[in-house]
């Protein structure tokens, strides 16, 4: 025994102490299991509770979101920009697509050969019909004349004398000394210089003629576009190129089309005599640059578009149509007489149909369905469902019910609100939802300016 002893072996007390001092060192992480379960019990404890109070209370707004929604707006003043809607006539426009064309064009050239020795226009120039434009060398044309005028007086020298002896014969054949045949002769003689006296009168006529040629005149009253020759450059009458385009701009004319649906309503008008009023905007169509009238109809549609040609005529006095420019047109056509005009912001479309939001009194929004009888622009004209004067919503209307509560501020001429117009705004400037002041606009949100009674033209 005492050599096992010796040898270092565990004795059996020792042994019997080694399993409780090892459970002993792990108490700690049963510690720790324990106390990562009672969190936890915790957590989804307290989240069930929350999400069980939760609830009761959305309940009923899933029964009735829209009265729960309602009352929220009710209880709050939505601030909207408003004008007033206007009785009145609204004029009925059928649009189109024109071009403006001068009513004459001419390309001026020379009608004689030549040197061109001044030239009395100036690029852009309006001139009249008979001004001097271009003058050709004369001076050869002037010797012409004087040798037609020469060769004029011979011959009238020799139809004298021949003249003279064709006397003499009549007197000698009397007395019979010549034969018939010699007077004949003679008298055939005097009408040759007849002839050749006319002819020479006619080319005294054509010398006459070059001349005026020479001086180029013109033939009708425009506007000189870019000239095509200089001083000391040779004209030929067979030239294809010109020396200038002359234009007329007063009056002028634009030639456009319309749809071919629309070609009954304008051609009664014309066939009962009436005068239908065009006006031309410029390419974006936003300005008018000048009012004319409808001329004529083209006799045609054309099959490859469906459309017909109709030209109108305008005075230009102020010369802002110019050949080949590019115009929106207005034809009025028919005017709509009394209804209730209203900006086409106003107009709302839901499952009741068109509809506007009406400021009550106590400003409040009232919704009131209404029939829409004709659009022009940005006018609306209303049949009915509204009367003259009363004021409309233009702008957030999405946050609006029927009975909410709102702060209205009045538009100005271009659509915007205009704060000083609204005695009511309550200080504090309220706001929308999204934070922004009432009187601003939100991204993204078109807002049309009101509209009064038209005078009888939209933009």
């Amino acid at each position: 025994m005492g050599d096992v002893n010796s040898m270092g072996l565990p004795e059996s007390g020792a042994r019997a102490a080694s399993p409780a001092s090892s459970g002993k060192s792990r108490w700690w992480i049963w510690l720790l299991v324990i106390a990562v379960i009672a969190v936890g019990f915790w957590y989804f404890r307290g989240r069930s509770a929350s999400q069980a109070q939760s609830t009761p209370q959305s309940a009923p707004g899933a029964a009735g979101g829209a009265g729960r929604r309602g009352g929220a707006t009710g209880a709050q003043i939505v601030p909207v920009v408003v004008a007033p809607s206007q009785a009145g006539d609204l004029p009925v426009y059928f649009n189109g697509l024109g071009t403006v064309t001068a009513f004459n064009t001419v390309t001026i050239r020379s009608r004689v050969d030549g040197q061109i020795i001044k030239i009395n226009f100036t690029e852009g120039q309006f001139v009249h019909e008979g001004d001097s434009l271009v003058e050709i060398d004369p001076r050869p044309f002037q010797v012409q004349l004087e040798q037609a005028e020469g060769q004029l007086a011979k011959d009238q020298a020799q139809r004298k004398d021949a003249e003279v002896n064709l006397e003499r014969f009549g007197l000698l054949f009397k007395e019979g000394v010549i034969p018939k045949q010699q007077l004949d002769t003679q008298a055939a003689q005097v009408g040759t210089f007849d002839g050749a006296i006319r002819s020479d009168q006619s080319q005294i006529d054509n010398a006459k003629l070059q001349l005026v040629y020479s001086r180029i005149t013109a033939p009708i009253s425009g506007r000189v576009g870019l000239r095509l020759v200089d001083i000391g450059n040779i004209v030929h009458a067979s030239d294809q190129n010109g020396l200038l385009v002359i234009t007329q701009l007063q009056p002028i004319s634009v030639i456009f089309s319309l749809p071919q649906d629309q070609l009954p309503q304008v051609n009664a008008k014309l066939r009962n005599g009436g005068q239908l009023t065009v006006d031309a905007f410029d390419r974006d169509d936003t300005s008018e640059i000048e009012s004319g009238k409808l001329l004529t109809i083209d006799n045609q549609i054309d099959t490859t578009t469906g459309t017909y040609k109709l030209k109108a005529t305008f005075d230009n006095s102020k010369n802002l149509l110019f050949p080949n420019q590019f115009v929106n047109i207005h034809l009025l056509v028919d005017i709509k007489k009394n209804l209730v005009i209203v900006p086409a912001a106003a107009i709302q479309r839901g499952p009741q149909g068109t509809y506007v939001f009406a400021v009550e009194n106590g400003n409040t929004a009232k919704i009131k369905t209404v029939t829409i009888a004709q659009t022009t622009g940005n006018s609306i004209g209303l049949s009915a469902g509204l009367a003259g004067g009363e004021t409309v919503v233009i702008d957030g209307q999405d946050k609006l019910q029927d009975g909410t509560r709102i702060n209205p501020t009045a538009a100005n001429s271009n659509g915007s609100p205009n704060a000083s117009a609204n005695p009511q705004q309550p200080s504090g400037n309220p706001t929308d939802s999204s934070g922004s002041p009432s009187g601003h606009k939100r991204q993204g949100q078109q807002q049309q300016p009101p509209q009064g009674t038209p005078s009888g033209k939209h933009q």
